[in-house]
């Protein structure tokens, strides 16, 4: 097999299993923070500087995404984990900026909760990892969208730099942001953000003073956010409350 053809295959194997993400840095961060040595960070002056840095950054993340999900027309991959998909090509807004948008927001949502770890290592390794991980699933939507597309991709890409925007070729969106969007595709993204806190809250709690302490302001705020999805869920699934016509 061509490299070529190695790499768009591997790209859309990562493709249809990217949701397993979150789950996988969960999983590493255990080890990590064991051996971290961070033990008297609660007692640090630095702590409640690294919450807010940490969170920060997570929120940048999810404010890319939102406006991400909020300007893109129906008919693209989206949360399709089949296959790739798209009907047009959207390069306003803000891919007129950066071509892989949602991949830089889920790089800045997971980067603040590697920050949160305190760990520089994990933060280096998995830095790593999705850039080698990612690089093959933009590689495999690229192919897709040349393949496609043709010279209308080959054109907006040479011009558009692939995961470091570029806010001086913002072109205003040929699509109108949507808030009902926004709140049905991505309230369980800003569930599994709170929980990821929360469970590094709570890990670091466990190392430090060898007990779990549920009377911590990670779990209100994680079981308000369960809460909420659960509620925007059943309007979702039940009601035409945030359906919109035209919409993804």
């Amino acid at each position: 097999m061509a490299l070529i053809d190695s790499f768009e295959k591997t790209g859309n194997f990562f493709f249809r299993y990217r949701g397993y993400i979150p789950v996988a840095l969960c999983l590493i961060a255990i080890p990590a923070m064991f051996l971290s040595g961070n033990t008297n960070i609660f007692n640090s002056k630095y702590y409640l500087t690294l919450t807010i840095i940490s969170i920060s950054v997570s929120f940048i993340g999810e404010i890319i995404r939102a406006v991400t999900v909020g300007t893109t027309p129906k008919g693209t991959s989206g949360r399709n984990r089949k296959e790739q998909v798209a009907e047009s090509l959207n390069t306003s807004g803000i891919y007129s900026i950066v071509r892989h948008p949602l991949y830089l927001a889920n790089y800045l949502m997971w980067l603040g909760l590697l920050i949160f770890t305190a760990n520089i290592f994990l933060i280096v390794v998995v830095s790593l990892l999705f850039f080698i991980y990612y690089e093959r699933i933009m590689f495999a939507e690229e192919q897709f969208l040349t393949k496609k597309f043709g010279k209308e991709f080959t054109d907006w890409a040479s011009k558009t730099p692939a995961f470091i925007p570029d806010f001086r070729k913002f072109k205003k969106s040929d699509v109108p942001l949507s808030f009902k969007t926004i709140i049905r595709r991505e309230y369980s993204s800003v569930m599994a953000m709170a929980l990821s806190f929360m469970f590094i809250d709570l890990l670091r709690y466990l190392i430090v003073f060898k007990e779990l302490n549920f009377c911590r302001i990670s779990v209100y705020v994680a079981g308000a956010s369960v809460i909420i999805a659960a509620i925007l869920s059943l309007l979702r699934h039940n009601t035409n409350l945030l359906n919109e016509e035209g919409r993804s």
